[in-house]
């Protein structure tokens, strides 16, 4: 057991809720902040009651003005689930859909759950290929709903198949005594079929010789196959573990994309905020999550780095004080988000007929990751066989600055690191030789203080990655996307005598991203600014929260040229205090809008 002078509320401290104010219930412990905890609404035997709605700020998705073939996949009650197999089901496109073109196609995911429950992370698969990753919503006494929406149109070549498929979700659920909380669940499929003057555009571009959909015509997984007793996900159990999957593509591809998924959990769920080893060490401290404050996601072709993915800090719905999300849930929390990494330019060596071996590690891990992915690949249906080659590769190794400054349980840690991958390469096909550039330009500060029982973390990300393809009869194309991961935390434990004590939590969360269509272009098609701030305190008597306040304020921004959307929400405990939503471009400032070759071209989508 920890010094008792270490906050005990942000180290492995259990805890449970006493009512009326809360739910009786035992935590799951976390070795950094309070996690997965059950606060509640006061028991009610009002069953008028409504359900809250709980939701995570995002902009709408832009579905045409055409009515939809539906299909629900899947109707289910998700009780005593956890470490059992997925709940599995058929998936067959709708035939009594008349369409087979379709401008977009959207998953929603609604639930409903009443009682106490932990934050469960869960996963949407169709034929092992991942749509979904998200968390639940933690329940109250009188009930939640909530839904996720999620643009899945990149997936329809997989979507639109003639062959009877698997569809699989997992969700671990625990329901006991204690634990009550079913989650009902209901998936649906929505196809939009295209609106007509996007057809008549789509045929000019063929008319233009150019057949290349934005869209991949075949995803391959990266997952763990069925049967099994829990999700289709790769888990990451420490540094050492590299997950290695063999695999061929088609002999005819020209361009390939690799999406993944990832999550934390369990010892690095809270990862930003995992001491030195070193600091460990010189207070003989046993229990604590160590490794220090940086991961990231290795991506590797037969061998080599071909990419890395530093996640965004998502908090789940349990995480840091449960009251700051509720009903406001934590950025991505809802929809985590997927990483892409280009790997066309190393089509010249998966080209060659032969097995090739995709693996994932995660430096620094401490259990548990859970990772997978889908490769996306375009087929060029002219052709039986294309060709490539792999003109440069470039990896800077992982360059680690850190500095340790402390004296007993109090001090200053500063980490910073930087990620640089490179990759050219050519491809012909019927489209000609195209010569294509991938770049990943990574850097990482993060700034831990602590000091006695308050800690304080600033960390930063830029995930910066660009592609370039050169394109017969066409200029140069390229896309370019900037991201910045903002997470701020002050955590503290106050001690107020006779057993009682005071734990305040202060979390800033941003996540901001400007893509362009033209990597030297200097106006953005598109912006996003999404800043989440929260603050609470909860009052702990004799390792009993007996009560607790939190407040949470977020402003969400995009601009993406003829779509534009804000939205400034405020809520504590539970309530709406003020909520502000704009669909109005400013002219001034809006990025450059407008159809260009690029959506039908090689170049990322």
């Amino acid at each position: 057991m920890a010094s008792s002078s270490l906050n005990p509320l942000l180290y492995l401290f259990p805890l449970l809720f006493l009512d009326p104010f809360f739910s009786q219930a035992n935590l799951h412990t976390s070795k950094i902040f309070l996690s997965s905890s059950l606060f509640s609404q006061p028991s009610s035997t009002n069953e008028t009651i409504p359900p809250t709605l709980f939701f995570e700020v995002t902009k709408p998705i832009q579905v045409p003005h055409t009515n939809p073939c539906s299909l629900t996949v899947l109707q289910h009650d998700f009780g005593f689930t956890y470490g059992k197999p997925p709940v599995l089901a058929d998936y067959n496109f709708p035939s009594g859909c008349p369409h087979r073109e379709f401008s977009k196609i959207v998953l929603e995911w609604n639930a409903t759950c009443k009682g106490r429950q932990f934050d469960r992370i869960f996963g949407v698969w169709l034929s092992g290929v991942e749509l979904l990753r998200s968390c639940t919503a933690e329940p109250t006494a009188t009930g939640i709903f909530w839904s996720v929406k999620k643009d899945i149109t990149r997936y329809s070549s997989l979507l639109l198949s003639n062959k009877t498929q698997t569809f699989a979700v997992y969700l671990g659920n625990l329901v006991d005594k204690t634990y009550t909380g079913v989650y009902h669940v209901n998936v649906t499929l929505y196809f939009y079929p295209a609106v007509e003057k996007l057809d008549l555009f789509k045929e000019k571009m063929r008319n233009l010789g150019s057949k290349i959909e934005s869209k991949a015509d075949l995803i391959i997984p990266f997952s763990r196959n069925l049967p099994l007793n829990d999700g289709l996900w790769y888990e990451i159990q420490n540094a050492n573990d590299v997950k290695v999957k063999e695999f061929e593509i088609p002999q005819n591809v020209y361009r390939a994309v690799l999406e993944v998924y990832v999550s934390f959990h369990e010892n690095d769920e809270f990862w930003y905020g995992n001491l030195p080893n070193e600091f460990i060490a010189a207070n003989n401290l046993t229990g604590y999550a160590g490794n220090g404050a940086f991961r990231e996601v290795v991506v590797g072709l037969d061998g080599d780095v071909i990419g890395a993915v530093w996640p965004f800090t998502v908090v789940f719905t349990g995480g840091i004080n449960p009251l700051l999300w509720r009903p406001i849930s934590a950025i991505g929390s809802f929809d985590l988000p997927t990483y892409d990494i280009e790997i066309t330019p190393f089509l010249g060596n998966l080209l060659d007929g032969k097995p090739h071996n995709l693996s994932f590690s995660v430096t620094n891990a401490l259990n548990v990751w859970y990772i997978d992915a889908n490769l996306h690949l375009w087929l060029d249906s002219k052709s039986a066989k294309t060709k490539g080659k792999l003109l440069q590769y470039d990896t800077v190794p992982l360059g680690v600055s850190s500095v340790l400054d402390f004296k007993g349980l109090n001090g200053t840690f500063v980490t910073n690191t930087t990620r640089f991958v490179s990759s050219t390469g050519w491809v012909k096909s019927s489209y000609g030789t195209v010569t294509t550039k991938a770049i990943q330009d990574l850097s990482y500060s993060n700034t831990m203080v602590m000091n006695g029982n308050l800690q304080i973390i600033n960390q930063i990300i830029h995930f910066n990655d660009s592609v370039n393809a050169n394109i017969p009869a066409f200029n140069a194309l390229s896309k370019k996307s900037l991201k910045r991961f903002l997470f701020h935390l002050y955590s503290d434990y106050i001690d107020q005598g006779n057993g009682t004590s005071l734990s305040v939590a202060n979390v800033t969360l941003g996540f901001d991203e400007k893509k362009f269509n033209e990597a030297d272009a200097g106006s953005p098609s598109s912006s996003l600014r999404n800043l989440q701030k929260g603050k609470g305190v909860m009052v702990v008597k004799n390792n009993l929260v007996v009560s607790g306040v939190a407040s949470t304020q977020q402003s969400y921004s995009y601009h993406g040229g003829r779509f534009c959307y804000s939205r400034d929400i405020s809520s504590s405990n539970y309530t709406i205090l003020s909520d502000e939503v704009g669909s109005t471009c400013n002219k001034r400032s809006k990025p450059r809008s407008g159809y260009g070759l690029s959506r039908w071209l090689p170049v990322p989508a």
